[in-house]
């Protein structure tokens, strides 16, 4: 067994990313397997080198111990470009110039957003856009991907944990709830999506253990993996902690960090033993 706890540097960390660390943690352990750290701080307008030595910190602190090669992911960009070129080159991604404000017109704000499904612009008109210097996003197809595979029905992947509805066991993966995700962009470079399933391959990581908020995930990324030819993990999804208002645990709520609660006088065993590790 693999397993690995990979946070984005844009914050400090709380409870919840204690108990998730010590998840994969202890689970690696209880198997004699590995455990690592990657550090996913693709997106350079939020990760601060200030929050990347705390999760170091911070996870010393608790007691962990990973592998001493952590991967840095914004030092591997070129990889994942790689990838996208490779879903270019089979016109598996197209360049969409639209923007989330023009994608959300009509939209109410109390309403979800829907999942965008578009195609690449006729030939010209991608032209002119680019000479003219206008800003586009890599967006996966959903129509041509779905043609390179003959369809989504053969695409599962296994949950040993539970997703946010109970779902458990051999899933079947539905990647056209997620519409055309994108895959890169100017602003924040590499998607989640990509640089996470390249990077649990290329770490021959078996178990994907975080909490189940990104259980969705797992049924874009599946459909990567199948286009990239990469290997499927078994995902154990958790629930997630909450706070005494009810409210998960969230760098945006302000959450208690682990930094306070050690100011604070609280030890790690008091932590741990209140995580029920």
């Amino acid at each position: 067994m693999l397993t690995r706890f990979a946070p984005s540097p844009t914050g400090f960390l709380h409870r919840g990313h204690a108990f998730s660390a010590l998840t994969a943690f202890r689970a690696a352990q209880s198997a004699g397997g590995r455990f690592l750290l990657r550090i996913e701080d693709i997106d350079a307008t939020r990760c601060r080198p200030e929050y990347e030595a705390a999760i170091l910190e911070d996870l010393a602190w608790l007691g962990l111990e990973w592998e001493t090669l952590v991967r840095r992911q914004s030092d591997h960009l070129a990889d994942y470009h790689a990838d996208i070129e490779a879903l270019r080159e089979r016109g598996l991604v197209y360049r969409c110039f639209k923007t989330r404000k023009e994608i959300d017109i009509g939209r109410a704000p109390h309403e979800p957003a829907i999942p965008y499904v578009g195609a690449p612009l006729p030939a010209d008109e991608e032209t002119q856009r680019l000479a003219r210097g206008e800003a586009f996003a890599w967006r996966l197809s959903l129509a041509a991907a779905s043609a390179a595979l003959g369809g989504f029905e053969d695409l599962t992947f296994v949950e040993q944990g539970a997703g946010p509805d109970g779902e458990t066991g051999v899933i079947q993966a539905l990647p056209e709830t997620a519409g055309d995700i994108v895959l890169a962009r100017k602003d924040v470079g590499v998607a989640y999506h990509l640089a996470v399933v390249h990077d649990d391959a290329l770490q021959s990581v078996t178990h994907v253990i975080r909490g189940h908020d990104l259980f969705e995930a797992a049924h874009i990324q599946r459909l990567l993996q199948a286009l990239l030819g990469l290997p499927t993990p078994t995902y154990l999804h958790h629930g997630l902690l909450v706070g005494p208002d009810g409210k998960r645990y969230a760098k945006r709520d302000k959450a208690q960090t682990l930094r306070e609660l050690r100011a604070a006088g609280v030890t790690a065993d008091d932590l741990r033993a209140e995580l029920g590790f």
